[in-house]
């Protein structure tokens, strides 16, 4: 009983004392100090299990949430927590093609809430050093040296669900849950994170490099193609020129040539025809 308990019993026994018979009083202060002494009684809060020690043996009896009995002196009330907990781990292993490899994995479990009183029993309340982390480490080593490196990193989500898998196979045998499990990441030595990042750069250059030979390609055609419509349609004048047509030609350039005109007469004209000289400045009429 704690001096807080034990302030409380005083001043119950001298409430007592004061209103009460002597008799009633000393049976009323023996009946308070015996409960606040030994505690018949128990709360299991949310999230717990209490486990139930007769002498300190546990026994199969599980206690749920809320307010229990116990027989004082002879039973003691463990409290074990059954809500959903994170183990989060750093793991070092070597991929099937011998390349370090640090991870960092998240695990959440839970105690199963009916084998509380075994896993008490069993192991005690630190599981998670004795059998969680442990447990983690040996998962990460065996299902990474399944996987080269690049598939590590290409096939991630296949490489957790079978880290999950095996968790949760191994954890369950002592009575442990798997909720979820989850790769944080992956990290590589130095040198093969450079290899990673040159082959990316080489593909991205050899993409490139094809694209740009296939716009070349593309603009190559495109020119022998409108070269080939050219010459074609060439080809179909000069099949269709006959004396018709060369002298609608010479008509059509005689008229827009008459457009053009500005209404002055040459004043010199080669090819040997004969000059006509100040024709547009000769004055209408000469008087004698």
């Amino acid at each position: 009983m704690n001096e807080r308990d034990a302030d409380k019993a005083k001043d119950a026994i001298h409430t007592l004392i004061k209103k009460g018979p002597p008799g009633w009083v000393m049976m009323a202060g023996l009946i308070i100090i015996i409960l606040l002494f030994f505690r018949p009684w128990v709360q299991v809060g949310a999230g717990q299990r209490g486990i139930v020690l007769n002498f300190g043996a546990v026994q199969k009896q599980v206690l749920e949430e809320g307010l229990h009995l116990r027989i004082p002196v002879m039973q003691e009330i463990a409290l074990m927590d059954v809500k959903v907990q994170k183990a989060e781990t750093d793991a070092a292993a070597a991929s099937a093609d011998l390349q370090d490899v640090t991870s960092r994995v998240a695990l959440n479990y839970h105690i199963v809430p009916d084998k509380a009183n075994i896993v008490y029993q069993n192991i005690g309340v630190q599981f998670k050093e004795r059998i969680i982390d442990p447990a983690i480490l040996e998962v990460v080593k065996a299902v990474t040296a399944k996987y080269t490196a690049e598939e590590l990193i290409t096939k991630r989500p296949a490489v957790s669900e079978a880290m999950r898998l095996a968790l949760a196979e191994r954890l369950q045998v002592n009575n442990i849950a798997v909720d979820a499990f989850s790769i944080v990441i992956f990290s590589f030595s130095k040198i093969f994170t450079e290899a990673i990042e040159s082959k990316q750069t080489a593909e991205q250059l050899a993409l490139k490099a094809k694209r740009d030979l296939d716009r070349i390609k593309i603009e190559a055609e495109q020119k022998i193609t409108a070269a080939r419509a050219e010459a074609e349609s060439l080809r179909l004048q000069r099949a269709n020129i006959s004396p018709d047509l060369i002298e609608l030609r010479k008509i059509e350039a005689n008229m827009k040539a008459i457009e053009k005109w500005n209404g002055i007469l040459p004043q010199v004209t080669g090819g040997g025809a004969m000059p006509l000289i100040g024709l547009g400045d000769t004055p209408k009429k000469i008087k004698p």
